[in-house]
């Protein structure tokens, strides 16, 4: 098995026949650790069948890798390390040519080798049907499996691997719905553990959810679509409704881009890495946004949402949330002050433009006493609880009475409470 393997997958040969799946071969990859077994082997040491196994098993323990090994773990390099077809397909926003077509056809029939595939599952009963101890959870990389699986046409391994990275992109745009950015490094890192909520888990809002979710829609199908500004009381699901639009649609393209204040001065930069995902829809999200007046970072957010040289990209839109109307804090005594100033309606229409500059302002406000006692229902109602309706008035008002106030927030609080004490 180990001579087949070498011979099968010469270095010469390695670089003189792939062509647009080149990247793919670096240092994390099968193929390096197979150059390791050559030098290794060449001066003296013993590799062997057992080697390239044990290797092959680290990976799938660490990867969640089932099935046969090393074709799970082709389809992984394919479905994680930039190619050029991958790269190809987003910035062309999904477009492949046919001459490029044909060069990844070929390149497929060489990496996905029948014989070799079907040798290193021979090499132990469980190497082609292995189960990992903890299984992938990279939802994108698990349907490309499944669908890859039993498929051996070229030509349908090319359709499938094609709408892959048209639905889901390659790498870590692939594997994470949100991402914060890395202003050291100018890029994006994925959120591993990012909040797993739903529209269907939000009670109430039901018109502030149908125009998130229009404006939403409208992004994602290329149609016209506004910066939102989500404005209202603390606690009351704002920051929820757009965490759960990036989990509705990630299918989609959807994907979620959280930035801090300070990095507004980054916005360009940060758009223009985005651009080149043609393919993908991001928004840019601002929780808790609000400014002093003393604070210049707002200007960067006016120019980029409008009015700078360079255009928003296609691809990206900002949606912010606000305790504030308004977003640049002003006081009373900024208007006595101001008396003294020329031009006072200038300063005026400076403290509220940052705010005109988002095509859809949501309020939320506080919720009802039924709709709180509702919210609190549905989250017992998840965790298989029912509380009789006076037990739950009573508790939960008490609840509500004794902190800050009635919202989403406090009845999230009040249920954790709960499932603590019984």
């Amino acid at each position: 098995m180990y001579d087949r393997l070498i011979s099968y997958y010469d270095s010469d040969i390695r670089d003189r026949d792939l062509l647009a799946l080149q990247s793919i071969m670096n240092d994390r990859t099968f193929l390096n650790a197979l150059d390791k077994i050559l030098k290794e082997n060449d001066s003296g040491n013993s590799w062997d069948d057992i080697s390239i196994a044990a290797w092959l098993i680290n990976k799938a323990e660490e990867l969640g890798l089932r099935g046969n090994i090393f074709r799970s773990y082709l389809i992984y390099l394919l479905a994680q390390e930039p190619n050029l077809i991958s790269e190809t397909i987003e910035r062309s926003g999904g477009k492949i040519g046919g001459s490029l077509y044909k060069v990844f056809r070929r390149d497929l029939r060489i990496i996905f080798n029948e014989d070799m595939i079907q040798s290193t599952g021979e090499m132990y009963d469980f190497m082609s049907d292995y189960e990992p101890t903890i299984p992938s959870t990279n939802e994108s990389f698990i349907e490309l499996e499944k669908k890859l699986s039993g498929i051996n046409d070229i030509d349908e391994i090319a359709k499938i691997l094609i709408e892959h990275y048209r639905t889901y992109g390659y790498g870590d745009i692939a594997s994470y719905r949100a991402f914060r950015w890395d202003s050291d490094a100018k890029n994006l890192i994925g959120i591993k553990h990012f909040e797993n909520i739903l529209l269907e888990d939000l009670i109430g809002y039901a018109h502030q959810k149908e125009l998130l979710t229009k404006n939403t829609i409208a992004f994602l199908e290329n149609k016209p679509a506004n910066n939102v500004l989500l404005v209202g009381a603390r606690g009351t699901g704002k920051s929820s409704g757009v965490k759960a639009l990036v989990n509705e649609y990630f299918m989609r393209g959807l994907r979620l881009v959280q930035i801090t204040k300070p990095q507004l001065k980054k916005l360009p930069e940060i758009m223009d890495a985005l651009r080149k995902f043609a393919s993908k829809r991001f928004i840019i999200f601002l929780d808790d946004l609000s400014f002093e007046e003393s604070e210049s970072e707002y200007k960067y957010l006016k120019s980029s949402i409008e009015g700078g040289v360079e255009a928003r990209p296609e691809n990206v839109l900002i949606y912010a949330t606000s305790n504030r109307r308004h977003l640049i804090r002003e006081t009373w005594r900024d208007r006595v002050d101001g008396q003294d100033e020329l031009y006072r309606d200038d300063s005026v229409n400076e403290t509220i433009s940052l705010s005109d500059r988002f095509g859809l302002i949501i309020h939320y406000y506080a919720p009802t006493q039924a709709e709180y006692l509702e919210i609190i229902r549905h989250m017992l109602k998840k965790k298989n609880i029912a509380l009789d309706e006076e037990t739950l008035r009573l508790e939960g008002l008490r609840w509500e009475m004794s902190h800050s106030g009635r919202n989403g927030r406090t009845a999230q609080q009040f249920v954790n409470y709960y499932l603590g004490q019984n």
